[in-house]
């Protein structure tokens, strides 16, 4: 039996482990993004973070979000190393991509993942301006108007 406050807790503690750091180190975009993983998180059927110590899926959440998001190119604002997100939550980085992976796969997260990438990245997306019609890829700007 799942325990609604115990993981209303548990998120909340998360959220505010997260929202910390994105208030440090990365911008609102990221926080938005962070507390919106968690609370689907919070929804599944075996709720992952309610075993494990906190600081690490909070790094994880943060770890997840930023792989997809180029976090870690530094031609990219803003950014932050791996080394940074888990010097923060004082976590080990081989400990932190395994759950972060974990994460990725349980929502199917990727590069420009229409849920959880950040506007500018949707903003930048290069696959936005095609599209496939029978069986070619061609660019919306040159499909007739509807």
């Amino acid at each position: 039996m799942r325990d609604k406050k115990q993981i209303e807790e548990k998120a909340q503690k998360l959220v505010e482990m997260t929202s910390g750091f994105c208030k440090e180190r990365l911008d609102e975009d990221y926080e938005g993004l962070c507390k919106k993983l968690i609370l689907k998180m919070s929804r599944k059927r075996n709720v992952p973070f309610l075993t494990g110590r906190l600081n690490i899926w909070a790094a994880a959440v943060v770890y997840s979000l930023g792989q997809i998001n180029f976090l870690f190119d530094k031609q990219t604002k803003p950014y932050v190393n791996a080394d940074d997100i888990c010097g923060y939550f004082k976590t080990s980085r081989t400990t932190t991509s395994q759950k972060a992976k974990k994460i990725r796969d349980m929502f199917k997260m990727t590069y420009w993942d229409a849920e959880f990438s950040r506007q500018q990245m949707m903003d930048d997306n290069p696959y936005a301006k095609f599209a496939m019609v029978d069986g070619f890829i061609v660019s919306v700007d040159d499909l007739p108007e509807p």
